[in-house]
């Protein structure tokens, strides 16, 4: 057998460092994006022992950039930018333009050139959608008004940043003083450069829209998951490579717009689902890429540079945005939640600096400079968000107007004002109203005993409050949901879903905000049993056929041998 194997060498050490290295992070209370960039640091070059293959890693690297952008593509919603466009387009434009100029000076400082100190400005002016959204879900702030205001602004930025990647490489040559190698006029090669991005943003929208939904369902309809997938997948690589062959446009273009159009589609919300384990095992080969190429020892040759850069980050741009959210007449709360939402960088940070470097305009030094200043912005960025928590409590108490922008717009997200206060202490959280969620709660009702629901599916919680029964839409190892369900004050938790994924999450919510919690959970196995009795699970029921029942029972017997004082 050929033990000469690479490809196969560099993928098996990229996701295996990158597992260990993020577990770890995730144990620091880090983002697990932040062990990633260890894990390249550790397989790269710069650092003794084991080195994994730099060129095919950057190969992996397009790959995960293609299916980064196509899942941000994805989950683009005109319709919710639009929601906050009064405050996010202006604030975002502004914002890049701040902190840009930011970068610019310092690269002047340093003594670098217009050009690299544009990428260098622009790289440091971007925020990371990932590690955005993570912050936001963990405090519950994603669906509220404040949290919507920050994903559009960071939507705006991304769409800024996808523009800069395609005006980039024909600026080059303007930016570094050099004549273009075809020698015609820039402004030349501007029209041509935008009409062919014209064009193919014309035939996405007029073509694709129509012929890859339609094809989606096409696929659906054979029933096979795996088709399915195949075909999601199939799209954002082969449009993003088709748009690069056909229009000249970049990888990174091509693949958002395969997201764009798809979204269009009933499907995509499945899509999304289906290809979200392809696009984060991509994800992860792209950021541990991107640590390979990243040298520590510019943390002790330059510190008062990555001093510096880190500055600019959390301090210089997050000051700019709080100040113009301010300047835009919005609710402290919104300045604070947006301010710190903004005070770290990432994966597009990431793909222009390599962009930079490869088109000679930014030095490698300043592409080390930015990975450094991500690392170390990552891993503050929860002390931020926990540094304006006593400043938000604080804006929140000042009037209504302002705590309205820290719920969410979403009704269904939260309990009706009219549901009584007597149901809400003392009962049951049931979490999952499928067959099995469905005989729990009838037999709760047949001894009157108060429940909530909480359900992800949205018609099932409308149809549930249309007939009296308090319910909660969302996903219950989110805290915020089960906050709204008043977790802290019910006796029992009852995890009646089928999927066991997020249940320890569910439990440590659930008893880490009312430890006297009893967690009642089903399972399909004896090994799995043992392992969410381990997660501190109270009592764990294993099958199908009697599971309704004995929950019910086991529920029942508890709050009747535990009454209330």
């Amino acid at each position: 057998m050929h033990h000469d194997i690479p490809l196969i060498t560099t993928i098996a050490a990229a996701l295996g460092f990158g597992l260990l290295f993020g577990m770890l992070a995730v144990r620091l209370k880090l983002p697990a994006l932040v062990g990633y960039l260890a894990a390249g640091i550790a397989i790269g070059p710069a650092t003794p022992g084991f080195v994994a293959n730099v060129e095919l890693a950057s190969q992996l690297a397009e790959i995960g950039v293609m299916l980064l952008m196509f899942g941000v593509g994805l989950h683009f919603s005109v319709k919710d930018l639009l929601e906050v466009k009064r405050i996010a387009l202006p604030g975002a434009v502004l914002q890049i333009v701040a902190a840009t100029g930011l970068g610019v000076l310092l690269a002047m400082f340093w003594g670098w050139s217009i050009g690299a100190g544009l990428v260098f400005g622009l790289a440091l002016s971007v925020a990371s959608t990932v590690v955005l959204l993570r912050a936001l879900e963990d405090r519950g702030a994603l669906d509220s008004v404040n949290g919507r205001i920050a994903v559009g602004w960071l939507v705006v930025e991304d769409l800024v940043t996808v523009i800069m990647l395609v005006l980039l490489p024909l600026l080059a040559d303007w930016l570094s003083g050099k004549p273009a190698a075809d020698g015609r006029p820039f402004w030349l090669d501007l029209g041509i450069t935008l009409a062919k991005v014209s064009a193919f943003v014309a035939f996405m929208l007029v073509v694709g829209r129509r012929l890859f939904p339609w094809l989606l369902w096409r696929v659906a309809r054979t029933g096979s998951r795996e088709l399915f997938t195949l075909c999601v997948i199939a799209a954002a690589v082969g449009i993003a490579y088709a748009a690069t062959r056909v229009f000249g446009v970049s990888l990174a273009l091509g693949a958002f717009f395969a997201g764009m159009v798809l979204q269009e589609s009933e499907l995509s919300h499945r899509a999304a689902e289906e290809s979200l384990p392809l696009r984060d095992a991509f994800s992860v080969l792209f950021f541990v890429s991107v640590g390979m190429l990243f040298d520590p020892r510019v943390l002790l040759d330059s510190p008062l540079q990555v001093l510096s850069v880190v500055s600019v980050i959390i301090i210089g741009k997050s000051l700019a945005a709080f100040l113009l959210v301010l300047a835009l007449r919005y609710p402290m709360q919104t300045a604070l939640t947006v301010s710190a939402s903004l005070a770290q960088i990432g994966e597009f940070s990431f793909i222009l600096a390599g962009l930079g470097v490869s088109l000679g305009l930014l030095p490698v030094e300043g592409q080390n400079f930015i990975l450094a200043g991500a690392i170390i912005s990552i891993a503050l960025n929860p002390l931020v968000f926990h540094a304006i928590e006593p400043l938000l409590r604080r804006a929140g108490n000042a009037s209504p107007e302002q705590q309205r922008y820290a719920r969410s717009p979403d009704p269904l997200a939260e309990l009706p004002a009219t549901t009584p206060q007597s149901s809400l202490d003392g009962h049951v959280v049931l979490v999952g109203y499928g067959r099995v969620g469905r005989k729990i709660a009838q037999a709760l009702e047949e001894q009157h005993v108060p429940y909530v629901v909480v359900e992800d599916n949205r018609d099932l919680v409308e149809h549930l409050r249309k007939r009296g029964t308090p319910a909660v839409a969302g996903d219950a190892a989110e805290p915020a949901v089960l906050i709204q369900a008043h977790v802290a004050r019910c006796r029992v938790l009852v995890v009646a879903t089928p999927e066991t994924l997020n249940v320890r999450q569910m439990i440590e919510t659930g008893k880490a905000l009312n430890p006297a919690i009893v967690a009642v959970v089903r399972s399909h196995n004896e090994q799995e049993a043992r392992l969410l009795e381990s997660e501190q699970a109270d009592k764990v029921f294993i099958g199908e056929t009697e599971l309704a029942t004995g929950m019910s029972r086991f529920v029942l017997s508890h709050l009747k041998d535990h009454p209330l004082p």
